[in-house]
Protein backbone atom coordinates (compact mmCIF):
# COMPACT_ATOMS: atom_id res chain seq x y z
CA UNK A 1 0.00 0.00 0.00
CA UNK A 2 1.24 3.46 -0.74
CA UNK A 3 1.42 6.23 1.84
CA UNK A 4 -1.92 7.97 1.51
CA UNK A 5 -4.58 9.58 3.59
CA UNK A 6 -6.33 7.28 6.01
CA UNK A 7 -8.38 4.64 4.27
CA UNK A 8 -12.06 4.42 5.06
CA UNK A 9 -13.17 1.21 3.33
CA UNK A 10 -11.93 -2.15 2.14
CA UNK A 11 -12.71 -1.05 -1.42
CA UNK A 12 -10.34 1.90 -1.01
CA UNK A 13 -7.66 -0.40 0.40
CA UNK A 14 -8.03 -2.82 -2.52
CA UNK A 15 -7.52 0.03 -4.97
CA UNK A 16 -4.25 0.90 -3.23
CA UNK A 17 -2.54 -2.48 -3.77
CA UNK A 18 -1.18 -4.28 -6.84
CA UNK A 19 -3.66 -6.07 -9.11
CA UNK A 20 -2.31 -9.48 -8.04
CA UNK A 21 -2.70 -8.68 -4.34
CA UNK A 22 -6.09 -7.07 -5.01
CA UNK A 23 -7.45 -10.30 -6.51
CA UNK A 24 -6.18 -12.37 -3.58
CA UNK A 25 -7.56 -9.97 -0.97
CA UNK A 26 -10.90 -9.83 -2.79
CA UNK A 27 -11.08 -13.63 -2.58
CA UNK A 28 -10.24 -13.54 1.12
CA UNK A 29 -12.89 -10.87 1.67
CA UNK A 30 -15.50 -13.04 -0.08
CA UNK A 31 -14.66 -16.16 1.90
CA UNK A 32 -14.90 -14.27 5.19
CA UNK A 33 -18.29 -12.88 4.14
CA UNK A 34 -19.43 -16.38 3.18
CA UNK A 35 -18.17 -18.08 6.36
CA UNK A 36 -19.09 -15.35 8.85
CA UNK A 37 -22.12 -13.69 7.23
CA UNK A 38 -22.94 -11.54 10.27
CA UNK A 39 -19.48 -9.93 10.29
CA UNK A 40 -19.16 -6.26 9.41
CA UNK A 41 -16.40 -4.84 7.23
CA UNK A 42 -14.13 -2.22 8.70
CA UNK A 43 -10.68 -0.69 8.40
CA UNK A 44 -8.55 -1.04 11.50
CA UNK A 45 -4.86 -0.24 11.81
CA UNK A 46 -5.14 0.83 8.14
CA UNK A 47 -5.92 -2.77 7.14
CA UNK A 48 -9.09 -4.48 5.94
CA UNK A 49 -10.79 -6.19 8.85
CA UNK A 50 -14.04 -7.80 9.91
CA UNK A 51 -15.78 -7.53 13.26
CA UNK A 52 -18.73 -8.85 15.17
CA UNK A 53 -18.68 -7.76 18.80
CA UNK A 54 -15.06 -6.79 18.15
CA UNK A 55 -12.58 -7.08 15.30
CA UNK A 56 -11.59 -10.71 14.80
CA UNK A 57 -9.55 -10.74 11.60
CA UNK A 58 -7.24 -8.36 9.77
CA UNK A 59 -5.66 -9.02 6.39
CA UNK A 60 -3.24 -7.00 4.33
CA UNK A 61 -0.97 -7.02 1.30
CA UNK A 62 2.76 -6.56 1.57
CA UNK A 63 5.43 -6.58 -1.11
CA UNK A 64 5.99 -10.35 -1.00
CA UNK A 65 3.13 -11.78 1.05
CA UNK A 66 -0.40 -11.53 2.37
CA UNK A 67 -0.62 -11.22 6.14
CA UNK A 68 -3.49 -12.39 8.35
CA UNK A 69 -3.83 -11.42 12.01
CA UNK A 70 -4.29 -12.17 14.93
CA UNK A 71 -2.95 -15.70 15.49
CA UNK A 72 -5.25 -18.69 15.79
CA UNK A 73 -4.99 -20.03 19.34
CA UNK A 74 -7.46 -22.77 20.19
CA UNK A 75 -7.66 -25.23 17.29
CA UNK A 76 -4.72 -27.64 17.60
CA UNK A 77 -5.34 -29.39 14.27
CA UNK A 78 -5.55 -26.07 12.43
CA UNK A 79 -2.44 -24.80 14.22
CA UNK A 80 -0.47 -27.78 12.88
CA UNK A 81 -1.61 -27.07 9.33
CA UNK A 82 -0.64 -23.42 9.72
CA UNK A 83 2.94 -24.10 10.83
CA UNK A 84 4.52 -23.37 7.40
CA UNK A 85 2.80 -19.97 7.35
CA UNK A 86 3.25 -18.80 10.95
CA UNK A 87 5.79 -16.25 12.09
CA UNK A 88 7.31 -16.13 15.57
CA UNK A 89 4.22 -14.34 16.94
CA UNK A 90 1.81 -16.80 15.29
CA UNK A 91 0.54 -14.37 12.67
CA UNK A 92 0.18 -15.78 9.17
CA UNK A 93 2.25 -14.95 6.12
CA UNK A 94 1.20 -16.31 2.71
CA UNK A 95 3.90 -15.74 0.04
CA UNK A 96 2.63 -14.15 -3.15
CA UNK A 97 4.85 -16.44 -5.24
CA UNK A 98 3.02 -19.57 -4.03
CA UNK A 99 -0.58 -20.74 -4.43
CA UNK A 100 -2.80 -19.14 -1.79
CA UNK A 101 -4.49 -21.82 0.38
CA UNK A 102 -7.98 -20.30 0.38
CA UNK A 103 -9.63 -23.30 2.05
CA UNK A 104 -7.16 -23.04 4.91
CA UNK A 105 -7.72 -19.28 5.18
CA UNK A 106 -11.46 -19.94 5.26
CA UNK A 107 -10.96 -22.18 8.29
CA UNK A 108 -8.76 -19.51 9.90
CA UNK A 109 -11.52 -16.90 9.48
CA UNK A 110 -14.07 -19.21 11.10
CA UNK A 111 -11.73 -20.05 13.99
CA UNK A 112 -10.88 -16.39 14.61
CA UNK A 113 -14.56 -15.41 14.54
CA UNK A 114 -15.19 -18.02 17.24
CA UNK A 115 -12.15 -16.96 19.31
CA UNK A 116 -12.40 -13.19 19.03
CA UNK A 117 -15.70 -12.26 17.43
Amino acid sequence: MTDQAKLTSIDAYLLSVTPKARAILANIRELIQRNVPDALETISYQMPAFKRKRTFIYFAAFQKHIGIYPPVKHDEALLKELLPFRNDKGNLKFPLNQPIPYELISRVATALAQDYG
